[in-house]
């Protein structure tokens, strides 16, 4: 071995391929950019597609300042059709689309990112890789869809008083003060680590058992496997934090439409309010449509996101052989 190595060195025209050493591989074929507009997109299609089912969620959840009585999603629906029309269902749509685009593309490629540095090579079958990436997106992309996000649930609110988001932004920061946007950030963060920790982890693990069931057919079921794992993981993990998003909405519409102000932010003194108000299934209040909106958008985010990362590695594979039009 050793003889063989000294032979190359002493041949005069062996040189050493030092350039593929110092090539560094994007992963998955794609660029830090391709990652953040993939997700990007995947994120406003999911938001727009389901934001009838979140507004429903949300007045189920944005309990009054007096005992309430159990509204399921059926009635909450007939209400508000019946007293405000089906425009109702799509107020606050535009703060969404100010948030969910650059909070995705946060997300996305965060997730990608630190995928690719947790798994050490092998970012296929790593779960606790997939977890703690998961993890530090859901951090950095909460930063950016927290403020939006709670403009989106006051304008849900029938009779908020708002005229628009701009309105709300204006009268938030005149009468409340920037730290308004926040007030949920850290309940968000709570809520968000598990849930993204539980889907990242049950999405991958999902994908790769349907992709074992029916190895030879993946690419012709691409779409419908991505679809249904992610059904599977936004599902579960929207059960499973569906307390914490309870406090989150009560903290997000605080003093508006009769909702409670909480002076301390306290993610216990929420809890101790719902449950002296409603007993303890006001922490599962919303559950139905919660999971009624992750599944299904989990499976729009998902399809939509890795039907991004193709096109964009079909135009990279074709820039590299000379062959894009």
């Amino acid at each position: 071995m050793a003889t063989d190595a000294r032979a190359k060195f002493q041949n005069p025209e062996f040189r050493p391929d030092f350039h593929a050493d110092l090539t560094v591989s994007s992963h998955d074929g794609l660029q830090f950019w391709q990652f953040m507009i993939a997700g990007s997109i995947a994120g406003c299609v999911e938001h727009m597609a389901m934001f009838p089912v979140d507004t429903v969620k949300t007045r189920m959840q944005a309990l009054g300042s007096c005992p309430v009585k159990s509204v399921t999603v059926r009635h909450a629906l007939k209400t508000i059709l019946q007293s405000e029309g089906p425009s109702a269902l799509y107020r606050g749509i535009g703060a969404m689309g100010l948030g969910a685009g650059p909070a995705h593309a946060v997300y996305f490629s965060v997730y990608e990112t630190c995928k690719k540095k947790f798994s050490e090579g092998n970012p296929s079958s790593n779960a606790a890789a997939h977890a703690a990436s998961g993890v530090c997106a859901t951090v950095a992309s909460d930063a950016v869809l927290t403020p939006m996000d709670m403009v989106k649930q006051r304008l849900q609110l029938g009779n908020s008083g708002y005229k628009g988001v701009w309105d709300c932004v204006k009268r938030v920061m005149s009468e409340e003060g920037f730290g308004a946007f926040y007030a949920s950030y850290r309940t968000t963060v709570l809520m968000n680590a598990p849930f993204t920790a539980v889907h990242f982890t049950t999405y991958e693990a999902a994908k790769r058992g349907l992709m074992e069931v029916s190895p030879e057919s993946v690419d012709d079921e691409r779409l419908v496997v991505h679809a249904t794992a992610g059904a599977a993981a936004g599902g579960l993990a929207a059960v499973v934090t569906t307390p914490l998003d309870v406090v989150k909405t009560q903290l997000q519409c605080q003093g508006v439409c009769g909702c409670d102000r909480f002076t301390s932010g306290s993610i216990g003194d929420v809890i101790r309010t719902i449950v002296k108000k409603d007993g303890y299934r006001g922490l599962m209040r919303g559950w139905i449509p919660r999971m009624l909106f992750h599944a299904p958008a989990a499976a729009i985010c998902w399809s939509t996101y890795e039907a991004g990362k193709s096109l964009f590695q079909d135009f990279n594979q074709q820039k590299d052989t000379g062959t894009v039009t």
